[in-house]
């Protein structure tokens, strides 16, 4: 199935000027267009920019994001080095929520006294 530029933001919840960047930059080559040169996105492209989307949400750079693009666009013998760098993210994702884990932790504990304080200490 076929969808618009504005169909595809809507779907995955960027703008259409997110998309048009991203295709800019690199992030979205294989993008098609009609006749009328209007973007039409396939079910592949959707996967895409979900990935790019997430990666980006989590903290991956334009520049790291179109390394992965490149070297998928190189074919299959690739998928390592592709997964060495999603697997570094992962890890990295991992320690910051350790982090932010004890974070709250500490936060909570602070919450707690302040609910077992009297009003007199205030």
């Amino acid at each position: 199935m076929a969808y618009t530029i504005g169909k595809v933001a809507e779907r995955v919840g960027l703008s259409t000027y997110t998309l048009r960047y991203y295709e800019k930059e690199g992030l979205l080559p294989g993008i098609q267009k009609n006749g009328q040169g209007i973007r039409i996105y396939q079910e592949d492209d959707i996967f895409w920019i979900e990935l790019i989307k997430c990666l980006k949400e989590t903290g991956m750079s334009i520049a790291d994001i179109h390394y992965i693009v490149e070297l998928s666009m190189e074919g299959e013998h690739t998928i390592p080095q592709r997964k060495q760098i999603l697997n570094a993210h992962k890890r990295q994702l991992q320690e910051q929520m350790e982090i932010i884990q004890r974070s709250v932790r500490k936060i909570d504990k602070k919450i707690e006294w302040y609910d077992g304080k009297t009003k007199e200490c205030e």
